[in-house]
């Protein structure tokens, strides 16, 4: 039996110590989890089978000579429910006004909106072992697996409100392959659709690229609108394009939100929300200290971009790097590519010009760097108190990928106000 993972978990006295768990998914640690922050909205019962048997390696783990029964293995869970230190950054409310799933979860930026109104969350799942590292750091919950797979489908519990998913782009994307429902990543809405018709959520909310209206002549959406009306029976609205920059960030980020009611409820009139006219720019997003010399660009890194703009622009095309003025408003920010060159900026703080790490000649004297990841947090509405615990080239690819919370919030907040009125 080949042991995938290791982790430090603390035993009933306190002490920690190393495990080494046997399942590649991890299905087991995620129903521990989630069984300990749902025990008071019982859907804890749910998850209760598997947790005490992650409990039960745990122990035959820890103690191989010794008889671990079911019965020892959930006293033991029991003191784990008894001893949870809710010490992340964002804890479920205390007063739950409403239940969500967050399929696709990425680093949770549903999560925190929809907890921000008062829902609790009561099933996660996320196959990106980095942005599972992201999420547990700052939710306190390992999300499941792969949602393709049937097992991951069997932990979703019943009798939840809303189910979020901001599901892949990749096959809708105009940068992408435009395959649609050819690419076998685009199949993964119609796992959505699968749960949408096993659940039967009251109110569904997905999130994808701008150009999923458009991809294949608008045969696409029109696929996915076709199923979410006609053959799951959901009263789905025009689906709307929504801006960040609308909402409260300073990032021009477009992206095309769809919001579905079970068509049993009645609701037939439902209005995306409109901008706030909160304007906000990049200076307001800023370090105010200096930051590490690993952000500023090299001479020779520098020249290589404006080379490469040069050539493109010699042919009429626009691409390239950008430098965002501070009174500006920067460009999505993206998970590959050109996403960091496209919003650098000009900080003249930097006092220590030596590089910390191996660049191709010295450090530009002109001041232009990269954004950090806490800035790309802040252009995405995150918190400074959430927390980013994997590297920076992970950081920026899972908060590239990750939605603008403030759009999802006044959004959530607007399929909540409908079905309160349903009260």
């Amino acid at each position: 039996m080949e042991f995938k993972e290791k982790i430090t978990i603390e035993d009933v006295n306190g002490k920690s110590f190393k495990v080494r768990l046997i399942e590649p998914e991890n299905s087991k640690k995620a129903a521990f989890t989630h069984y300990l922050h749902n025990f008071k909205n019982g859907v804890s019962e749910f998850y209760k089978k598997d947790a005490i048997e992650f409990v039960k390696d745990i122990l035959e783990f820890k103690s191989p000579d010794d008889k671990i029964t079911d019965k020892v293995a959930e006293e033991a869970l029991q003191y784990y429910l008894f001893n949870l230190k809710n010490n992340v950054p964002f804890q479920a409310p205390k007063e739950t006004k409403f239940k969500f799933i967050d399929l696709f979860a990425g680093i949770g930026g549903f999560r925190l909106a929809l907890q921000n109104l008062g829902g609790k969350c009561v099933f996660t799942s996320e196959w990106d072992k980095y942005s599972k590292i992201t999420y547990e750091a700052n939710f306190g919950e390992v999300p499941f697996g792969d949602i393709t797979k049937q097992k991951t489908k069997s932990y979703i519990p019943d009798d939840f409100d809303i189910l979020c998913a901001g599901f892949p782009c990749q096959a809708f994307s105009i940068a992408g392959r435009r395959g649609g429902f050819e690419d076998t990543r685009g199949t993964l809405f119609f796992d959505v659709a699968e749960i949408i018709k096993t659940k039967r959520p009251k109110a569904i909310f997905l999130e994808n690229v701008k150009g999923l209206r458009s991809h294949d002549r608008g045969r696409t959406l029109s696929t996915i609108l076709n199923v979410l009306r006609n053959e799951l029976g959901y009263y789905v609205p025009e689906p709307e394009i929504i801006n960040a920059k609308d909402y409260g960030v300073p990032q021009n980020r477009e992206r095309i939100f769809i919001v579905g009611f079970r068509q049993d409820l009645g609701v037939s009139n439902f209005k995306y929300p409109k901008p706030t006219n909160k304007t906000k720019v990049l200076e307001e997003i800023l370090e105010e200290e200096e930051v590490s010399v690993k952000y500023y660009l090299s001479n020779t890194y520098l020249r290589t971009l404006r080379e490469h703009r040069a050539r493109h622009e010699s042919k009429g095309n626009g691409f390239g790097y950008e430098i965002i003025p501070n009174e500006g408003i920067a460009n999505a920010v993206v998970c590959g590519g050109m996403g960091r060159e496209r919003n650098l900026i000009i900080d003249d703080k930097l006092s220590n010009f030596k590089p910390v790490t191996n660049i191709s000649g010295e450090v530009n004297r002109e001041g232009i760097r990269k954004m950090t990841p806490r800035e790309w947090a802040r252009l995405q509405g995150f918190p400074d108190n959430f927390k980013i615990v994997v590297s920076d080239a992970q950081a920026y690819k899972q908060l590239g990928n990750s939605v603008a919370v403030p759009a999802i919030q006044a959004t959530a907040k607007k399929i909540i106000q409908y079905l309160n009125m349903l009260h």
